[in-house]
């Protein structure tokens, strides 16, 4: 298949909502839309005995969902190259395979069957920063259109992976960028004379680190309006915040400091439980597992 993007369904409606994200993804990167269903065995490979037809009628669903899903994304985007894909097997397997030649794969923030949980079940937790290609999972709807992209970066090599992607949305949709980097206060002990000199270093030195990251980024995409955000705060907190004017969040599988292990640590958790808007949690390609 040419270039494409990969949506995962399972007939629910924030499964709909990931087929809409999806529609407007591929037609914004001018390749096709591949949707998956997956039909997964029972808990545990217990062979059950199932009523006559019964197995026909798992099949027959899932046809209706990718026929359902399929019909909603050529409405979305009627020019759209769109195919679908039907497997059975554990879910989280299937769309790794998938992703292998992906674009980007894109997820309702929580499901049915398989996609139970999504947002922090099994499925999102085994793609998100484990597969090369871009993992999305979304929230709310497509119909939300700020025009901002938010990413948050922490001067380290993987959120330049992060900034490198936002920075390609932001052109892609002629959308504004909002690039945030987080400190916290130092710790020092109480009545400690040094402490504002020592702040106004620690701030000094974030406003360096903040300016020097972006400068190659800002030349490389001089059309992207860019708004240089410097808080002190948690940046899960701060990115959430963020989100609410915002039409989607990135972030690196994982950095340093504050966003050390944003994968599978309280960064990229509390993104994906709170964000307001779909989270693009983006691994740099060929990095190791």
């Amino acid at each position: 298949m040419t270039a494409h993007v990969v949506v995962g369904v399972d007939g629910s409606s924030p499964s709909d909502g990931a087929v809409e994200w999806a529609a407007d993804d591929a037609m914004r990167r001018g390749c096709a839309l591949k949707i998956v269903h997956v039909c997964e065995p029972w808990p545990g490979d217990i062979p059950l005995q199932t009523p006559p037809g019964f197995r026909d009628s798992v099949t027959e669903y899932g046809q209706e969902v990718l026929e359902r899903a399929a019909a909603l994304a050529r409405e979305r985007a009627p020019h759209l190259e769109v195919d679908t894909f039907m497997e059975s097997g554990r879910v989280s397997e299937v769309l790794r395979r998938e992703a292998e030649d992906a674009e980007q794969v894109v997820l309702g923030s929580r499901g049915l069957g398989g996609f139970t949980g999504m947002l922090l079940g099994s499925v999102s937790l085994a793609m998100a920063g484990h597969v090369a290609a871009p993992v999305v999972v979304v929230r709310g709807t497509p119909e939300r259109t700020h025009e901002r992209i938010v990413v948050g970066f922490d001067g380290s090599d993987h959120s330049a992976v992060a900034l490198e992607y936002a920075f390609e949305e932001a052109a892609r949709r002629g959308a504004r960028l909002q690039a945030i980097h987080t400190w916290q206060m130092p710790l020092v002990g109480p009545g400690a004379l040094i402490y504002t000199p020592l702040v106004e270093d620690v701030l000094a030195a974030e406003r360096q680190v903040c300016a020097g990251t972006l400068t190659p980024w800002r030349e490389k995409y001089p059309r992207v309006e860019v708004e240089q955000t410097l808080v002190c705060g948690h940046p899960a907190g701060v990115l959430c915040e963020a989100s609410a004017a915002a039409d989607l969040v990135v972030v690196g599988s994982r950095g340093l400091g504050r966003f050390g292990s944003a994968v599978l640590g309280s960064i990229s958790h509390g993104v994906l439980h709170h964000a307001h808007c779909p989270v693009a949690v983006v691994r740099a390609r060929g990095e190791a597992r």
